[in-house]
């Protein structure tokens, strides 16, 4: 006798909802444990071949997978000099840029004041409350707590990266008893996708860095301003943030523009010119070289950028596309969820397959 319950459809979407829930609030609470594993396991995917190649070549295992725990490191340790650099030099100018500063926002409240007819004692008092209550709002012990996690992450992702590396055989070997015989091949298929795409689209991130970098510095020469070559560097590297690392990147020149030269005209072309940057990279490099490689389109790339950096801030931005991109080769192989990853994928369907909505509006 068939005892086989079939759930109402009623119910289904509430099982959905509240296992999405259940899952969206692990992942929120969870996020200092889960997101440097994560970063560990993209790393060591991208790792895996250069460990396979050293092992080819007789190397021991440990020492093999060590060299490329250090090259990590090593790299790491280089954008942070580029970025303290950054820093360092930014707090130099900083004198200067606080000069200048006062002086334009004097002449900018001067200009409200007398297009608006408001008195510049108003004006000031304003500026002084908001300054206030930005200042209260830094807490300086939550700020430090902050500063120390994030620095125990850092100092356990290599930790992470080793010992995937050095456990993969029994991950791999575990995945493969946690399914049936029959669906190994599947399982297989999906891990290889997985591993490629994550590959692929690491290394057009580091594409796109160069050309960014590139042309931020090309640009910044040909205006004259200081620093360019540094500040071409820096503006690439936070433009893998997505929204956030753009802004400050922008952000960063043109200060440099506004302390050291004397006319607001640098400032403006430099603006200018980086808005051009991001629009050749936004509709050109990201689609050719980085969108091309994860077969996500760009709404749901938007949808889930902010919801990364909602769950997990900036981390969770970074996270967002390659973790779609790995749910997505999920959801082709799996006969249920088929349309779910069609729905994330670029392939735009053409009108005539959307005939039968037009027969049933009749």
């Amino acid at each position: 006798m068939d005892n086989f319950y079939k759930a109402p459809f009623y119910a289904k979407i509430a099982l959905i909802f509240i296992g999405i829930f259940a899952m969206v609030f692990t992942m929120y609470i969870g996020e200092r444990i889960i997101v440097p594993i994560v970063f560990a396991i993209i790393i060591a995917i991208l790792l895996n071949p250069l460990v396979n190649y050293l092992v080819e070549k007789k190397i021991n295992k440990v020492i093999a997978i060590s060299m490329s725990v250090t090259l990590v490191i090593l790299g790491v340790l280089g954008i942070l000099y580029v970025l303290s650099t950054q820093i360092t030099m930014l707090t130099d100018t900083y004198p200067q840029l606080k000069i200048k500063f006062d002086v334009t926002s004097g002449q900018m409240v001067q200009w409200v004041s007398q297009k608006f007819n408001i008195h510049t004692s108003k004006i000031n008092e304003w500026i002084t409350i908001t300054q206030t209550q930005a200042v209260s709002n830094f807490i300086v012990g939550e700020k430090l707590t902050e500063a120390g996690q994030m620095l125990m992450t850092g100092l356990l992702l290599p930790v992470y990266l080793f010992m995937i590396l050095f456990y993969k055989p029994l991950l791999l070997e575990f995945t493969r008893r946690l399914f049936k015989p029959e669906h190994h091949a599947t399982v297989s298929e999906v891990f290889t996708n997985t591993k490629k795409i994550i590959q692929s689209y690491l290394v057009g991130l580091f594409f796109e860095m160069i050309i960014i970098a590139v042309l931020n510095s090309a640009g910044l020469l040909l205006l004259g301003i200081d620093y360019a070559i540094i500040l071409g560097i820096t503006g690439a590297i936070l433009n893998v943030i997505p929204y956030l690392g753009g802004v400050i990147a922008i952000a960063l020149p043109m200060s440099i523009a506004f302390v050291t030269k004397n006319s607001i005209t640098y400032p403006i072309l430099v603006f200018l010119i980086y808005v051009f940057i991001q629009f050749i990279d936004n509709h050109y490099i990201i689609p050719k070289i980085v969108a091309s490689r994860v077969k996500i389109n760009a709404l749901v790339s938007i949808i889930v950028v902010l919801i990364g950096g909602a769950l997990w801030g900036i981390p969770g931005m970074f996270l967002s596309i390659p973790l779609t991109a790995i749910l997505k080769v999920i959801f082709d192989h799996i006969e249920t969820l088929k349309p779910w990853g069609f729905l994330l994928g670029d392939v735009v369907p053409t009108a005539s397959r959307l005939s039968f909505i037009k027969l049933k509006n009749r």
